[in-house]
């Protein structure tokens, strides 16, 4: 599939203007392809899975997307327009995988903080400790935190910012089963409050759950975009999960 032609299958298959445009993104590090004519829609309110292997490309493509590193060909746009670095920092938040901050600090003031740097009101704090399960930690200083807790604290801190778009990388990584659960939930619920979310994800059971559409990857490359239903149509599988999908395309 060309990147003209994912774009356009893409449009057609959400009957509304996309939110944001990938248009022929490609990236190199020295002889390294890292991306390769990357094309596909962002489409408002919906939760958008880049799926594929680790090595595939995903953090690559979602901190190009986010401006962090620069691209060789291609851009965004943004309700059709191509938005300079500052300006696009102002609709669009990027939650990297790993990512531990202000270790040192408690749980609470690092909460406080991130709601005055973006004006956000007591109720909104107050939600996402609530909806992340965070309040047995908040006196707790973020380098103490298990892998689940600083994750949710980092996904909370998502969650208070104002962005329209969120960009996460990795987001059900470091819970367990049970845990993933509630953690779709509270995606799903963010996505259905009007905001909209593109996921990376390796885990194809998780993001067959949690995603509307997907944009699936492998070495650099855009192996297929759509519903499930599209590409079960497009692999002639229809009763085929995301995985059998996956594989057949790749």
């Amino acid at each position: 599939m060309t990147g003209s032609t994912a774009i356009q299958g893409d449009r057609t298959a959400a009957y509304a203007p996309a939110l944001m445009d990938v248009v022929c993104v490609a990236k190199r590090y020295g002889e390294q392809r890292a991306l390769a004519d990357i094309s596909f829609a962002v489409n408002a309110g919906e939760v958008l899975g880049l799926i594929g292997p680790n090595g595939a490309g995903k953090t690559t493509l979602l901190e190009a997307i986010a401006g962090l590193v620069s691209v060789d060909d291609g851009g965004i746009l943004w309700r059709g327009t191509s938005p300079a670095l500052p300006p696009r920092r102002e609709f669009m938040f990027y939650l990297p995988d790993g990512l531990r901050p202000w270790e040192d600090e408690y749980v609470a003031r690092v909460i406080e903080f991130f709601a005055a740097a973006y004006g956000r009101p007591a109720d909104i704090t107050a939600n996402a400790i609530g909806v992340l399960g965070l309040a047995p930690v908040l006196r707790k200083r973020v380098g103490a935190l298990s892998k689940g807790y600083s994750r949710r604290l980092m996904l909370a801190l998502a969650l208070i910012t104002p962005q329209p778009l969120l960009l996460m990388d990795e987001p059900f990584d470091g819970f367990d089963l049970r845990q993933t659960r509630e953690i779709m939930a509270v995606v799903r619920d963010v996505a259905r409050k009007g905001r909209t979310l593109v996921l990376a994800i390796h885990q194809l059971i998780d993001a067959e759950r949690v995603c509307d559409r997907f944009v699936l990857l492998a070495d650099g490359r855009i192996r297929g975009v759509g519903t499930l239903a599209e590409l079960r149509a497009q692999t002639a599988m229809p009763s085929a999960g995301l995985e059998e999908v996956f594989l057949a395309l790749t």
